[in-house]
């Protein structure tokens, strides 16, 4: 693979809703080293419950993603490593570890933890790893509130995320911001026109879902990667698809029934 152009630190702004060609902000002053987001944060006393017990709230998540038949450590530590409850509004917050979608504004949600372990499990099933194990550079399309493209951060080396709307853009911006994560990038722009300055890419995975996997995400996946995606199945019912990229071909796998938001084109 040849060696990448040189990419933005956090927090990166990429946008593309303007012009053709991105822009990255680089801040002037050097950045402080990038924190784990394991563990969570020390909850003040007036703090909701549902943020105090965090951690064994997730905990709890996690076991119940294994009785459900997920199994990768990187994906279950991930999974168990992030607060969701930072990613919903704060009337939602008890609700943050139950296995429930919960919406985020303007007609948009943050998936099931179910759904999002689901689909990570599955990329890291077939997409290209390190030594370390982690997935290589991954596109993750409909960042949302940010909250599937922070558990990513922790199962591959770096993320580009993009998302079309611009006020979740900025939402996620806000979410991520305290936990200087330096390995995820955000982007606004054209999710069905994917992000070809960050590619190849060992994965992708969407969190919308069209009539069918968009040519340039097919284009921008490296030899021996995969893609993870919602497609149409039938009037009005989507079902998951996994594609696999080799010099041979696509080999396309079609999973159970999903429900996630239609995927569209253009920035709004």
């Amino acid at each position: 693979m040849a060696t990448p152009p040189q990419r933005p630190g956090f927090p990166a702004r990429i946008d593309l809703g303007s012009r053709p060609t991105a822009g990255v902000s680089r801040p002037g002053t050097p950045r402080p080293a990038p924190r784990s987001v394991e563990g969570g944060t020390a909850a003040s006393a007036g703090a909701p419950a549902a943020v105090r017990d965090s951690i064994p709230a997730r905990a709890r998540m996690v076991q119940q993603l294994m009785a459900e038949g997920i199994s990768d450590p990187l994906v279950l530590r991930a999974m168990g490593s992030v607060d969701r409850h930072r990613f919903v509004d704060s009337a939602l917050v008890p609700q943050a570890y139950e296995d429930t979608a919960l919406p985020i504004g303007l007609g948009q949600t943050i998936s099931k933890p179910s759904v999002v372990a689901r689909m990570l499990e599955l990329l890291m099933q077939g997409g290209l790893k390190g030594d370390n194990g982690k997935l290589g550079r991954v596109l993750d399309i409909g960042t949302g509130c940010g909250y599937q493209a922070v558990v990513m951060g922790q199962i591959a080396t770096e993320v580009y995320s993009i998302e079309r709307l611009r006020d979740l853009h900025e939402k996620a911006r806000a979410n991520l911001r305290p936990l200087r994560i330096a390995n995820v990038h955000l982007i606004l722009g054209d999710g069905m026109a994917g992000f070809p300055s960050g590619a190849p890419y060992a994965g992708i995975v969407a969190a919308a879902g069209g009539e069918a996997v968009p040519d340039a995400w097919i284009d921008q996946l490296a030899y021996g990667g995969r893609i993870v995606a919602p497609v149409a199945s039938a009037p009005g019912q989507q079902a998951l698809m996994v594609i696999d990229k080799s010099r041979s071909g696509l080999r396309q796998t079609i999973l159970e029934a999903v429900n996630f938001v239609p995927l569209k084109s253009g920035v709004a």
